[in-house]
Order: structure tokens, then C-alpha cells, then sequence
């Protein structure tokens, strides 16, 4: 398996960790490799998006994942480098600054391997991530982990939308099974929303050739699945794939010479 001796999980969110390489991270550690994990949004979302009542309760929310977080890092032998205040959703706004963290993770931590999110339509951050991970595919092993999405109108677990050839699968010993499971269920505050995640295998593949300015594939993306909903909900993101597409394309274009 293609694994680094210092590997950096870039996670748009903490559980992403998780939800993408938990069985992965246990492979990597057996071949000796150190694992450190960078987060990059508090995965909470913005105060304002929440329902009022909720909102006196925002700075507790966000004390909660970061203490998931730290339980999940504990179990799984994980290093956290850094921890970002930036709300969920808002990564895909924020790509330089999210980029400049990146960099400077791998400097301090001597990284010589990247783990990101795939770009497959799962989350906008999840998309935006990869595609500041792409920056780096040039310089140092970079690979990217299929978590889910909606192509085809079907929930895919851990199958990218398309296949190109060089992807491995890793199918999870019953006891990588029972350790993923355990690392998920530390995820309280997110156990209505992890419900899609499958534990039978995991899936990565070098970072492949996107072309950002097109939708990760043809149809509803996951994350568009109830934006027919007449209000805003705060568990609905309303972000448009068109608005990520466009930051995308403007971030790459300052950062590629």
C-alpha cells in the first residue's frame, strides 16, 4: 500500500477522520508510519445559521466535537497539528487561509504524505478541500479517500463516482470493523448524521485530475438532496455546487503559476 512514514489527514470536519480512514490509519501504523490530522473547520455550523434557541448553547457545541475529536485521535493514534475556529461550510470560502494551515502543517510536522477528502459531491468542503490538496500533489504523495455521495441518485459508501483505475480497496478485518464503529460511535453530537457511513471497506486512490469549474458528477449532488426544502433549515446546506465550482476556479488560479 502507498502509505508515508508521516502522513497528514487534512479533515474538513472532525469524525472526517473517521469516516474516511479509520481502518486505513490502523494499516498505515502497523507499516510505521506517524499520523497527524490538521482540522480544519470546528464542524459545528455558524451561530447565525442556527435556530435562535439554540444558539445560547454555540460555544459548548463546539467544546463537544473538539472533545470527540480528541477521543477519536486517542483511540486511533492520531497527532492533531492544528484546530481552526472557522464554522462548518464556510471552508469552501476560505481557501487561502485553509491553504496557508496546510502549508504550514507540512513544514513544522516534515509531512510526506497527504489525506484528503475525494471531490465527489459529498460536502462543498469536503469538495473545496480536495482541490486545495491538489496544490501539493507536485511535491509530495497526496491521496484523496471516497466518503460518500449521491451519484446516480443512490447513496454511495466509500465508492468514488467514477473509477479511473488506480484505486485500492481495503476491506475491513472484522476487528478494523469493530474499532471504526467504536471510533464513530465517540461522534455523539454527529449520530444523526452518520447514519450512510459503511464499515465493510475503505477506498483511496492518488488524487486524480479534476477539472473544478464542472460538477463532481452529473445530477443531484448529496448535499443538494433536500434544498427543495421552502426554508432554511439549518441541517439543509443550501450552497449552490456553481458558487464552490467558481471559488474553486478563483483559488487555484491565484495559487497555480
Amino acid at each position: 500500500m502507498p502509505f508515508g512514514k508521516r502522513i497528514l489527514i487534512l479533515a474538513a470536519h472532525p469524525d472526517d477522520e473517521v469516516v474516511a480512514s479509520a481502518a486505513a490509519i490502523g494499516r498505515a501504523r502497523a507499516q510505521g508510519a506517524e499520523i497527524f490530522a490538521l482540522y480544519l473547520t470546528h464542524g459545528c455550523i455558524a451561530e447565525e445559521t442556527m435556530w435562535p434557541w439554540a444558539r445560547k448553547n454555540y460555544q459548548a457545541r463546539i467544546a463537544r466535537r473538539r472533545a470527540e475529536a480528541e477521543e477519536a485521535a486517542r483511540l486511533l493514534n492520531i497527532i492533531p497539528t492544528g484546530w481552526s475556529p472557522r464554522p462548518a461550510r464556510h471552508l469552501w470560502q476560505e481557501l487561502d487561509h485553509a491553504y496557508n494551515d496546510i502549508r504550514a502543517s507540512i513544514g513544522s510536522y516534515r509531512i510526506d504524505q497527504l489525506w484528503a477528502p475525494a471531490y465527489e459531491g459529498g460536502n462543498a468542503d469536503h469538495d473545496a478541500l480536495n482541490a486545495a490538496a491538489s496544490l501539493f500533489k507536485d511535491q509530495l504523495s497526496t491521496l484523496e479517500f471516497a466518503e460518500y455521495n449521491f451519484a446516480g441518485g443512490t447513496t454511495h459508501s466509500h465508492e468514488f463516482p467514477e473509477a479511473n483505475g488506480s484505486e485500492e480497496i481495503l476491506s475491513l478485518t472484522p476487528d478494523e470493523i469493530d474499532k471504526k464503529r467504536r471510533a464513530l460511535a465517540i461522534y455523539k453530537s454527529e449520530k444523526g448524521n452518520l447514519g450512510y457511513v459503511r464499515t465493510a471497506r475503505e477506498c483511496w486512490r492518488p488524487i486524480a485530475a479534476y477539472d473544478y469549474s464542472q460538477r463532481p458528477h452529473p445530477g443531484i449532488l448529496w448535499y443538494e438532496r433536500f434544498q427543495w426544502v421552502p426554508f432554511r433549515h439549518p441541517r439543509v446546506d443550501f450552497t449552490q455546487p456553481e458558487g464552490v465550482s467558481a471559488a474553486i476556479v478563483k483559488f487555484l488560479d491565484r495559487h497555480i503559476t
